[in-house]
């Protein structure tokens, strides 16, 4: 297994935020991801909150804006962030448009030339990655899985695709029902090919009629999200959820936008979730 290589450290309440470098085998280039450990992981494994963030983001974005490392150190539960996608790959047109190719992978399997020789961000945030961290960092196997927009959207994924390896899923103004979203289509059609029923995989709303396991689902939501009625549809997949009793909590944030400061405002309430989840309290 290809190792990691420390980038930058830093002292956060009390527990440390790491940023780390890789050579991934899934996606055939180097990787950054970062990490918080909070102050318990210095004596025993702690388990971790993989945290999935949205479109033209990094790494970086919510271990700067979220605030989250505050609960995260009183609670003793680990957050590993990685990338949005590939980087440096320069495939033609990949950083022309903010919602496609760089800073934008959707978190799914391409299958389509040239994206699939590297577009594999599923197999990445939800294998590759966390059997790298949790060979190489002092966490434990017990995971829960949360994001953002597009990052929401992957959250949502990874959760009803594989439901066991999770303790817990939840998300911020997610992309619900991405197969018939400007966003989603966009993506989807470049990275997966014309065909929309090879869509349907990628799809939380789809995915929820389909899942053996119900893990269940919180999603805050902004009621001023400028992307609430064409992108992200959280109604359609309420819709869905009622049909097959899979157990869902969408919150809706009166007068909440897009943003970070919504998260931020909210972020404790998602920890103490995955942390009840993961035994922590």
């Amino acid at each position: 297994m290809t190792g990691i290589v420390e980038i930058s450290r830093s002292r956060f309440f009390e527990g440390q935020q790491i940023r780390f470098q890789h050579h991934s085998e899934v996606l055939n280039c180097d990787m950054t991801f970062g990490v918080f450990l909070p102050p318990q992981a210095e004596t025993s494994e702690v388990p971790v909150l993989y945290w999935l963030s949205g479109l033209t983001c990094t790494d970086e974005n919510f271990a700067i804006k979220a605030g989250a490392q505050r609960r995260a150190s009183e609670l003793g539960l680990a957050i590993v962030c990685p990338d949005t996608s590939p980087r440096g790959t320069d495939l033609p047109g990949e950083h022309d448009d903010w919602d496609f190719g760089s800073g934008a992978g959707f978190y799914l399997n391409a299958t389509r030339a040239p994206w699939s020789n590297h577009y594999h961000m599923y197999d990445y945030v939800s294998k590759e990655l966390p059997d790298l961290v949790e060979a190489q960092l002092p966490v434990t196997d017990l995971r829960s899985v949360s994001g953002h927009s597009m990052g929401g959207h992957g959250a949502l994924m990874c959760a009803l695709k594989d439901p066991d390896r999770y303790s817990s899923v939840s998300a911020f103004a997610p992309i619900c029902h991405p197969s018939v979203t400007p966003w989603g289509i966009k993506a989807f059609s470049n990275y997966l090919g014309e065909d929309r029923n090879d869509w349907l995989d990628w799809d939380a709303t789809q995915l929820v009629c389909s899942t053996e396991k119900q893990l269940p689902i919180l999603i805050d939501q902004g009621t001023e999200d400028d992307f609430l009625g064409e992108e992200l549809k959280p109604g359609s997949l309420e819709q869905a959820c009622i049909c097959t009793h899979h157990p869902l909590d969408v919150r809706m944030r009166e007068g909440y936008d897009h943003g970070y400061n919504f998260i931020s405002t909210y972020i404790d309430e998602h920890l103490n979730h995955h942390a009840e989840a993961l035994g922590l309290i």
